[in-house]
């Protein structure tokens, strides 16, 4: 008999959610959603060893350099209070990634606007088989520089 290991939803996300916000192993990560602790330990047993869920990240202050959030099978509203809160965490070069269920257009442009209402900008996204992705910057970090 063969025991085989199904891979977890979150197993399948991290690897993409990496990929999108470009981070090495040294960076500062913070995990937000539902499955964090989860997500931060897998994330850790890969060697990203400074990474924290929000549950144990202490007070907002501009400390990491990744925001990592797993927003599966929850509401965009409670996406809008947890975003308030989790970009404090954020340092101003600091990138966040965004992972939802698969929506309908309209629930996408719905978390674009919410970015940018933050003040920032979204610079790549991802489609895969369960949900879909974006990364975003601070605006301020992203400047249009103007011709002479």
């Amino acid at each position: 008999m063969t025991l085989s290991r199904a891979t977890p939803a979150g197993d399948r996300i991290i690897e993409p959610m990496i990929a999108l916000a470009c981070c090495s192993k040294q960076h500062r990560i913070v995990v937000a959603g539902s499955k964090g602790v989860e997500l931060m330990l897998e994330l850790q047993r890969r060697g990203y060893v400074r990474t924290a869920a929000t549950a144990n990240s202490g007070h907002p202050s501009g400390q990491y350099d990744v925001a990592l959030v797993d927003w599966r099978r929850r509401t965009f509203k409670s996406l809008e209070i947890a975003l308030d809160r989790l970009v404090k965490f954020l340092s101003p070069t600091g990138v966040l990634v965004v992972w939802v269920d698969p929506q309908k257009a309209a629930a996408n442009e719905a978390l674009r606007r919410s970015l940018e209402r933050r003040g920032f900008v979204i610079e790549a996204g991802t489609v895969h088989e369960c949900g879909c992705a974006v990364s975003a910057r601070r605006r301020e970090m992203n400047p249009i520089r103007k011709a002479a």
